[in-house]
């Protein structure tokens, strides 16, 4: 460029440009000539006070839009700026200038058209929607002459921000109605709960069935709930092969833009797990949180564990989780990398943050393998002992520590929620043939079980390795019984725990009608339908449990062994009912 030329862009800086119309007929005519002389498309970027913030000069027939600062905080607030630039062709708003709209949440996108001559010929604007019954995300504007351009565009994305915060407040009390609803409590007032983060839009992309889609994505749902977040939006799209950059195309990540947009959402869920390209490379184009169902359960767990051995495995999965991902400068990491920049003295500060986090690894490994020599001590004592051991297995929330409740009269904490129970609890169970059995209430099972949290979790799930019976807890009046005891069999595959006999008992079978109880007998013969809340069917589990169990090789507890023998671990709560 000319130094004429570089000092005619640098005066555009200087100008005010106002909110009626967008600007001024002097204005117009001067970015439409000093376009057509450069012969390139030049934008600004404006803001609502009307002050240039970035002057772009692009090619002929594109303009290409940098890395912008951070956009204001809020996630149904617009950036703050607008973007006016020109074409030099009679072609206005493009599809492509849509777009960047959209993903880059510009309060408006205008095109003054140049003529060969440098004079401005029309002028078209766009800006973005609120939620609407034809869900449109966006509308373009008539094209004008471009001296008949009238419209108060400050006033007109000041109401736009408020009909967006006007939909989020009606949206979010419906939905935390909703999910009160659904696990049987008192609907909250209407109230904003907390910032954008406390919002999300759940996305499920698979090559699955519909059906399949919408019951993980409920489920997804569920764990949201359980994590403290309102469930702003879901997104479902199905595909022959998994898109290895995005995971979705273009076309259905603008669709997830508009629709956190509207929905006040500053965090996306995808009910998967995302390679750490796909993650780094979506919360860059989204620019909002973007996290998978394995960091949303890891999450979970760490909110929920309480013993220090909890923690210990739970910290381990996510590290070993966060390691391969701890690149580059994804809102995803915020917590964890703090600020990291990218190449050049950034690299040498990433590359120690992945030391100490491959050290922490090391130590945590160190620990769990104490802990575990611990819990094997424990048990051996327990064996000496000679009393046999069962343990609750099954789906989260199918209502195991609530059968451990009845059973021996504890106080177990067991709520309407997924993974309530994280850390083994131990009790002593007494029957009347004097006889003593040790009962244990461990993590709950889910579908697709981050393969962190197995390995983190081992030194837990080894506690199934010594039981002499399983009971396996199924919801029975849960839609997707089926699915939840075909996972949590395929998951005692894994763990390589399928010997060892099992009980199939079918909780919550109060709340069963009768022609679904007949159908559960006809699929399930050899299962006990069971109410740990009302108690139906207690009395047949007794008798099966000592059916099960092989007593000849036990030892009389009741007189023989007291607390001490059980070896019970500070993780571990031993208790006695008769």
């Amino acid at each position: 460029m000319k130094p004429s030329q570089i000092k005619a862009l640098n005066r555009l800086l200087t100008r005010r440009y106002p909110n009626a119309g967008g600007y001024s007929p002097e204005q117009a005519r001067e970015l439409a000539a000093l376009s057509r002389s450069l012969n390139r498309q030049v934008g600004l970027l404006i803001d609502r006070r009307g002050r240039p913030q970035m002057i772009l000069v692009g090619t002929p027939t594109g303009l290409e839009i940098p890395e912008l600062p951070r956009r204001r905080e809020g996630a149904g607030r617009l950036r703050g700026l607008r973007l006016f630039h020109t074409h030099l062709t009679p072609d206005l708003l493009t599809q492509e200038d849509c777009m960047d709209m959209l993903f880059l949440r510009f309060d408006s996108i205008a095109v003054l058209s140049v003529n060969e001559w440098g004079e401005p010929l029309r002028v078209q604007r766009a800006h973005l929607l609120p939620p609407n019954p034809e869900g449109k995300s966006h509308v373009i504007l008539p094209a004008l002459p471009w001296d008949a351009e009238e419209t108060d565009i400050l006033a007109e994305i000041e109401a736009l921000e408020e009909e967006l915060a006007r939909a989020d407040t009606a949206g979010e009390h419906a939905e935390r109605k909703e999910a009160d609803t659904r696990r049987g409590q008192a609907p909250a007032p209407a109230a904003h709960t907390g910032g954008p983060d406390s919002r999300a839009v759940l996305v499920s992309v698979s090559t699955a069935s519909r059906a399949e889609q919408e019951s993980s994505l409920a489920e997804l749902a569920e764990l949201a709930d359980t994590a403290g977040v309102v469930t702003a939006g879901t997104l479902m799209q199905r595909v022959k092969a998994m898109n290895p950059k995005f995971i979705l195309g273009k076309g259905k990540l603008a669709e997830l833009e508009v629709l956190a947009l509207q929905a006040h959402a500053g965090l996306v869920i995808f009910d998967a797990e995302l390679s750490p390209a796909q993650l780094r490379n979506l919360a860059e184009v989204t620019e909002r949180r973007v996290i998978d169902r394995t960091q949303l359960i890891l999450d979970i767990f760490a909110r929920r564990a309480h013993s220090r051995a909890g923690r210990l495995q739970v910290e381990l999965a996510q590290s070993q989780y966060m390691l391969p991902r701890l690149v580059g400068k994804s809102r995803a990491m915020d917590r964890l990398m703090g600020g990291i920049g990218g190449r050049g003295p950034g690299e040498t500060k990433l590359e120690t943050d992945r030391r100490r986090l491959r050290d922490r690894v090391a130590r945590l490994k160190d620990e769990l393998k104490g802990l575990r020599r611990q819990r094997s001590f424990a048990r051996s004592r327990r064996a000496k002992g000679g009393v046999p051991i069962a343990s609750l297995v099954g789906y989260t929330n199918a209502g195991k520590s609530t059968l451990l409740n009845r059973l021996t009269g504890s106080e177990v904490l067991a709520e309407n929620k997924l993974f309530a129970t994280l850390d083994p609890t131990t009790r002593r169970l007494r029957f009347p043939q004097e006889r003593e059995l040790i009962l244990t209430d461990t993590v709950g099972f889910i579908r697709h079980l981050p393969k962190e949290l197995m390995e983190a979790f081992r030194a837990t799930l080894e506690e199934l390795e010594e039981a002499d019976l399983l009971l396996h807890v199924a919801d029975a009046s849960n839609p997707e019984l089926d699915m939840h005891v075909a996972a949590v069999e395929g998951i005692l595959e894994q763990l390589e725990l399928a010997e060892i006999p099992r009980l199939l008992l079918l909780n919550k079978a109060d709340s069963l009608d009768a022609e679904r109880r007949a159908d559960l007998y006809d699929r399930y013969p050899e299962a006990l339908f069971i109410s740990a809340v009302s108690g139906e069917g207690l009395e047949a589990l007794t008798k099966a449990v000592i059916g099960r169990i092989d007593w000849s090789c036990s030892v009389n507890a009741v007189e023989g062994s007291g607390d001490e023998s059980l070896g019970a671990t500070d993780a571990e709560e031993v208790g006695e009912t008769s």
